[in-house]
């Protein structure tokens, strides 16, 4: 029987996607394994979805700490703390490095032999807290200068004693039929992140002049909003109904490709290999962006990259540059 490993990667979206490289490495390096996964419950459908992944383990400590003295919350800490505890691991791995994750790792069983392994320090640009180093049985220093996925990969390599693999797969597939339509992944958490309206327009019209539709998802009131207004300008555009994210990963992969900035559901694209050009308002995508630059590309400038850095680098990516 092979070893019972156990990932905490609670959030968010996009630290989710850059966790399951982690998981196919472990699948080859150690394809006995039975890999269990603890993520808050929003994102527990793509984790469904990673290759791999025999139990998916949801929680929403988010919702749960607003009433944590309520009976729904205690009832439902109860329910969470007996799925966790259901098996015992021979690793418990905390990918995240916050003290709330470090807690969860503590909560769940281990076999006699079993260790918990976190983070000792933070990374450049990443959250950590230093609880989370002494909750472990084993913290694993890293470089402060890595990239998000990569200090996931090392991380497992290191807790798990094997060599990192040179092929990296995200083992998150759809059997959607791609169409012509190109997603505008407009909306962001953060206002800084975002490109503007006239910009999205004009893209929009270039890619209706190039044969492609275009496709704006949304997740808010405002970012519906935002994906009406961009679509006034444009011919050929369908603002998408608010999707769950097991049926908007589909709808993604059904897409020709995709341009959008630094969000959870461009990483989404970059984990299903579409043509993809993640726009950058700030120096940081060595540390989160696409690292395939055949079918993916980063652009970056301030105060944003222009229509037309973005348009070459979309006409690379989907195939359409002329020599």
């Amino acid at each position: 029987m092979g070893a019972k490993i156990l990932i905490v990667k609670l959030s968010s979206l996009g630290d989710v996607v850059h966790a399951m490289p982690a998981v196919q490495d472990i699948r080859s390096a150690l394809p006995q394994a039975q890999i269990d996964w603890v993520v808050e419950r929003g994102f527990a459908p793509l984790v469904r979805r990673c290759e791999g992944v025999q139990r998916v383990i949801s929680c929403e400590l988010r919702r749960w700490r607003k009433a944590p003295f309520s009976a729904l919350t205690r009832q439902a800490w109860r329910v969470f703390k007996a799925e966790l505890q259901q098996d015992e691991y021979d690793a418990v791995i905390d990918m995240q490095g916050l003290t709330k994750s470090a807690l969860v790792a503590r909560l769940a069983r281990l076999t006699p032999q079993g260790r918990r392994f976190g983070l000792a320090a933070a990374s450049e640009g990443s959250s950590f807290e230093a609880p989370a180093r002494w909750l472990a049985d084993v913290s694993i220093t890293l470089p402060t200068h890595i990239h998000a996925e990569m200090r996931s990969r090392q991380l497992c390599a290191q807790a798990l004693g094997y060599a990192l693999p040179v092929a990296k797969s995200y083992g998150l597939h759809s059997s959607a039929a791609v169409g012509s339509a190109v997603a505008l992944v407009h909306g962001s958490s953060r206002a800084d992140k975002q490109w503007p309206l006239a910009s999205w327009q004009a893209l929009g019209q270039r890619l209706n002049d190039q044969g492609h539709s275009v496709a704006l998802p949304h997740g808010s009131d405002a970012e519906e909003a935002m994906a009406q207004r961009i679509a006034g300008g444009i011919a050929r555009a369908q603002v998408w109904p608010r999707l769950g994210l097991d049926a908007l990963t589909d709808a993604l992969a059904g897409c020709a490709g995709v341009v959008g900035v630094d969000s959870g559901l461009s990483h989404i694209a970059v984990a299903l290999d579409l043509a993809h050009v993640q726009i950058y308002n700030f120096d940081t995508a060595w540390r989160t962006g696409p690292q395939q630059a055949v079918r993916q590309r980063c652009v970056f400038a301030q105060p944003t990259p222009s229509l037309d850095v973005v348009w070459q680098a979309w006409l690379a990516v989907s195939g359409s540059a002329k020599p």
